[in-house]
């Protein structure tokens, strides 16, 4: 038996279904508004040790092997149920941030082994004249680089699930890392992205397009390898409706006008198209919440740092309106709660 199978063994005979059904009908109990407390803090109530040793996988050494790929996502739920905690058992074909931008050619940047981390990828060189030479080309090879490999690696996550039933029902394959189309679109770019928005606002909506494009056709892809759950996904251990979850990082250098420009129209269309979802910003995103809580299909927010917004901005465009806060910070909930704020019920925190 190898490393892989024992660990797998190890994990099938650990999973508890009245345990793990259990606490899906906690979220979705939340998801749906039937939750009454004041935060939102599921638990299993249970632990289940492994009972072999589970080796401890690099991220680059992942990057290049696919069953090593395997051994560190299904050890993140070993984790999980060595811990009594509200998240759910998940996978991810985990090949960073970089995963749209290098199927355009980007060149992939590897971190030193001993930060441990995800790769990133350097701007495309050749500024505005390879912008153009990007959107004449049109929709590149969905199968080409480490967008490839991540679709491999979805197969593999497949094959695997076939073997054992309860790793099947319980642990959930999410879907990669392709971010949104302004975040590819800075990658690809660099920072002079931003300067293009006001000089060549024509070639950047082209841009967006092609990106937006080809994220649909990427995501369609892969939701033939690994079909899509139901009206609920998961997504870093969190449940939430719809089927995408967006990242919408690089918003935070723009105006409420430019983002209402180039960032809304682009995500609502990848909404409309996968039945909505979530959106996560890093940093501040009071200045253009109002008109991002106004999307169709908008139902979650996993938002990092809330020390750098106006929450009184946040909490109006986001649990007032019924979009719910996940994986939100404690510290802050907490405060909120103390100055009398309601939060309605709609604000998940990790214990």
């Amino acid at each position: 038996m190898s490393c892989l199978e024992r660990v797998l063994a190890d994990l099938e005979e650990r999973i508890d279904p009245e345990v793990e059904d259990c606490l899906m009908s906690q979220w979705v109990d939340f998801t749906e508004g039937r939750f009454c407390d004041s935060l939102f803090i599921p638990r299993r109530g249970y632990l289940s040790l492994p009972k072999v040793d589970w080796p401890s996988v690099s991220v680059n050494s992942a990057l290049d092997d696919f069953d090593l790929m395997a051994l560190q996502q299904y050890a993140f739920c070993s984790d999980e149920l060595a811990q009594d905690t509200g998240r759910f058992l998940c996978i991810r074909s985990n090949y960073g941030s970089s995963i749209l931008p290098s199927l355009f050619g980007a060149e992939l940047f590897k971190m030193d082994d001993s930060l441990n981390t995800l790769p990133t990828t350097r701007p495309i060189p050749g500024g505005l004249n390879a912008v153009k030479k990007l959107v004449d080309a049109g929709v590149p090879n969905l199968n080409s680089s480490i967008g490839g490999k991540a679709l491999t690696m979805g197969r593999r996550f497949r094959d695997i699930a076939r073997r054992y039933p309860k790793i099947a029902r319980y642990v959930h394959i999410y879907h990669p890392d392709v971010q949104s189309p302004v975040d590819v679109a800075e990658v690809l770019v660099g920072s002079g992205m931003f300067l293009y928005m006001y000089d060549e606002p024509e070639l950047m909506h082209s841009l967006l397009d092609l990106i937006t494009r080809t994220y649909t056709e990427y995501l369609k892809l892969w939701y033939q390898i690994v079909p899509p759950e139901g009206e609920y996904s998961v997504h870093w251990s969190l449940l939430h409706k719809g089927r995408i979850m967006l990242r919408d990082d690089s918003a935070m250098n723009l105006s409420p006008q430019m983002y209402k420009e180039f960032v809304r129209p682009y995500d609502q269309r990848l909404f409309d198209e996968f039945g909505g979802g979530g959106i996560h910003f890093c940093g501040r995103g009071d200045h253009y919440i109002e008109s991002m809580s106004q999307m169709r299909g908008l139902y979650a927010i996993p938002m990092s740092q809330p020390h750098l917004n106006d929450m009184e901005k946040i909490y109006r465009n986001t649990v007032d309106k019924g979009i719910l806060l996940i994986n939100f910070s404690r510290q802050h909930a907490e405060k909120a709660l103390r100055e009398g704020r309601d939060l309605h019920g709609r604000v998940h925190v990790l214990d």
